[in-house]
């Protein structure tokens, strides 16, 4: 049977354009669809804009802190929106960047959305497409709670769609984006309040990090509303945010809530059950050691495969994919262990392996 490519990746995000660029380069027809900017959630509306916005935060702490090293400045203003429009500014150059590196590379670009027929097809608009494989980098997206008043809250994406800031914010989660989006209002001069349901944040790291972080944010003037869960969120006649708890509610009005409360699998419409992949329970695609679903001729990296969500690893498992099915580099595949990763918090955290917990747990004795 004669295909339209080789490969197409479902996706046009840092792993769906990896892994298209790679096979391109030994000679695969590929094409890369999205339905909105290339980039995905790393260029757009995660790492990229996120670091912007650090080091924005970043500078504002060392103006203030410099004084103790000699220096006669002070801070005289800070414009958010003036830095909002230079940073999307930013991000639309990497657009046009991304679509010229497929252009240079020979692969298509396809606008829309896809969803599966069969294994083999797929259909964009009023257009089926046939590959020999697929590759789906389709990301994750933010999760929002199922109670009164979720809507009233941002998420993530919503952060980078604030034109002024915000004089009082609440950032309910624990984990990294919720202290990184938390670090950056309160050293811009927002009053921050971080919502944590357990006594400290970043749980899945070492127990150490979460304790220092949490003294380092209070010192930095940020209120830490431990062991609280909201319950409910209701609007003012002013505009303003309450925030109810199992205990009642928390102290003031706030003009954000930022909800950052984990990340899901972007699968919808996918149709992935014309297909024969099976999805874990939280909806997330699982793969073998070669990033091969439940369908053997279908892939998957990156956000939607439920590891570790991070954009270096999405491009190297990418890239190792393409360079194993197009290049007879039969043994290629990532290696998830001992993976580094930095939380962009302030101060900043650098972590690579196991925490201690799980090396007692493995080693014990």
């Amino acid at each position: 049977m004669e295909f339209d490519y080789d490969l197409v990746a479902i996706g046009g995000g840092s792993g769906g354009i990896a892994g298209a660029n790679r096979a391109a380069s030994y000679g695969a027809k590929c094409a890369v669809i999205e339905q909105a900017r290339l980039g995905g959630t790393c260029v757009n509306v995660g790492c990229v804009p996120k670091k912007v916005m650090w080091f924005a935060a970043a500078t504002a702490d060392a103006i203030h802190s410099a004084s103790n090293y000699g220096f006669d400045v002070s801070l005289n203003g800070f414009d958010w929106n003036e830095l909002k429009q230079k940073r999307d500014a930013y991000i639309e150059r990497l657009n046009g960047i991304y679509a010229n590196n497929l252009n240079n590379n020979g692969v298509d670009h396809i606008e829309g959305s896809a969803s599966f027929i069969d294994a083999h097809t797929i259909q964009v608009g009023d257009k089926k497409i046939t590959a020999e494989r697929f590759l789906i980098a389709t990301g994750g997206k933010p999760s929002i709670p199922d109670i009164p008043g979720a809507e009233y809250g941002i998420t993530s994406d919503g952060f980078f769609e604030l034109e002024n800031q915000p004089k009082r914010v609440a950032v309910i989660g624990a984990g990294f984006i919720a202290v990184e989006l938390a670090g950056v209002f309160q050293s811009l001069g927002t009053q921050t309040s971080l919502i944590i349901r357990g006594d400290h944040a970043l749980r899945q790291f070492d127990s150490m990090l979460g304790t220092e972080l949490a003294k380092a944010m209070r010192h930095q003037g940020m209120q830490l509303e431990t062991h609280t869960s909201p319950t409910a969120i209701t609007k003012t006649d002013n505009g303003q945010f309450i925030i109810h708890t199992a205990n009642g509610q928390l102290d003031g009005e706030f003009d954000e809530v930022l909800w950052a409360i984990g990340r899901e699998a972007t699968t919808d419409g996918l149709n992935l059950q014309n297909t024969g992949i099976e999805t874990d329970k939280r909806g997330f695609i699982p793969t073998d050691e070669w990033q091969k679903t439940t369908q053997d001729n279908i892939f998957s990296v990156g956000d939607v495969t439920g590891r570790i969500a991070l954009t270096p690893v999405a491009i190297a498992a990418a890239r190792r994919l393409s360079d194993r099915l197009f290049n007879g580099q039969v043994d290629r595949k990532l290696d998830y262990n001992l993976v580094p990763s930095v939380i962009f918090s302030h101060p900043a955290i650098g972590t690579v392996g196991i925490t201690e917990q799980q090396a007692n747990e493995q080693y014990p004795g």
